[in-house]
């Protein structure tokens, strides 16, 4: 299997994350060579001394964009839970891809706000609406989804081994084409 990026987009708490270790950890049983690029973990050590406005956020994406994309052309199968809010910074992550010849997915999470409220993994959304937090996404700062996804999974009503299955089918669909 030739390398490719499968971009997971969606609010905070929509499941991406959840969604992404559990499909990198069937496509490592099966031998795939797979990276998970988590945009947590990238802020505090790629992006460390970005703040969330939207020129942060944007060269957070793009960072990461960049090392997916990397990673991809050597072979790894790259799967980024990134909220990624902004449209034109996405646009130019898959552009990016696509000027060197690389596989790029986006799949869009598209689990309501209401449960991301509900689930509130981080706390985030009862921070916000306490006021301790501004600029959160999706609340009183903007999330554009994406308008053409290549798949759409909404963890509220999608177990998690579908959402698996789903991921697996668009993989296999890309390996076919290449």
């Amino acid at each position: 299997m030739s390398g490719q990026t499968i971009w997971l987009t969606g609010l905070s708490g929509a499941g991406k994350t959840t969604v992404a270790r559990a499909f990198a950890a069937q496509l490592a049983a099966d031998g795939v060579s797979v990276e998970i690029l988590d945009g947590d973990e990238l802020r505090t050590n790629l992006s460390a001394g970005l703040g969330f406005s939207r020129e942060d956020r944007d060269t957070h994406v793009r960072r990461v964009g960049f090392v997916a994309e990397l990673l991809a052309r050597h072979g790894v199968t790259v799967v980024v839970p990134v909220i990624a809010p902004y449209a034109d910074a996405r646009a130019a992550v898959r552009a990016h891809h696509r000027d060197r010849g690389t596989s790029y997915r986006e799949v869009y999470v598209s689990t309501p706000l209401t449960v991301c409220q509900e689930r509130d993994v981080k706390g985030l959304y009862a921070r916000s609406a306490a006021g301790g937090l501004s600029a959160m996404t999706g609340v009183d700062d903007p999330y554009e989804p994406p308008t053409d996804p290549d798949l759409t999974i909404d963890t509220s009503r999608v177990p998690l081994d579908d959402a698996v299955d789903a991921l697996h089918g668009l993989v296999r669909a890309e390996s076919e084409v290449a």
